[in-house]
């Protein structure tokens, strides 16, 4: 035991730093802070353009979505990857349907993402479901149906809520 060396402690040293960006865009920091009535105003107009492209490019999403749904029915051995395919679109798409205007296609894409995220036993009855949640996103785009939709907007809930349940009763 003579002969081992004593090894000198660590020193462990913690910093805290303070958070200068979020006082200054809280206002917190003493000076001015906050953002320009000028950069949100030019913040809201982009936003209000790129709401206007919103639906054809959700299109381009729907009609991806369409296609993994026919390889569901194509090739039953491969489902659990389309599926995964079908889960990845659909979680992408919840996040920004209310932010364009469209909060129906977030519903809609949350059920959908929701749903396949189960990765096994697929059978026909899911992959009907997949359907139609495509079909409901459709008539959303298609119509341009904003908001909450109204009438319209109810009808799609119900249509598909129905589609639920039949799945859930078989």
């Amino acid at each position: 035991m003579a002969n081992e060396e004593k090894k000198a402690p660590t020193i462990v040293r913690f910093y805290r730093f303070r958070n200068r960006l979020k006082e200054k865009t809280h206002g917190l920091g003493g000076g001015k802070g906050g953002i320009s009535p000028e950069a949100m105003e030019k913040a809201e107009k982009a936003l209000e353009t790129l709401s206007e492209d919103y639906p054809d490019w959700v299109s381009g999403l729907i009609t991806k979505l369409a296609e993994q749904h026919v390889r569901c029915v194509d090739t039953p051995e491969d489902r659990k990857d389309f599926f995964e395919e079908i889960h990845r679109i659909a979680h992408d798409m919840k996040g920004q349907g209310g932010t364009f205007g469209y909060p129906l296609i977030t519903s809609f894409a949350d059920s959908l993402s929701n749903f396949t995220s189960i990765k096994t036993d697929i059978d026909d009855k899911m992959v009907e479901l997949v359907k139609s949640h495509v079909d409901a996103m459709r008539a959303v785009i298609k119509g341009r149906v904003k908001g909450e939709g109204g009438e319209i907007g109810q009808q799609l809930r119900k249509s598909l809520q129905k589609a639920i349940e039949t799945y859930k009763k078989s």
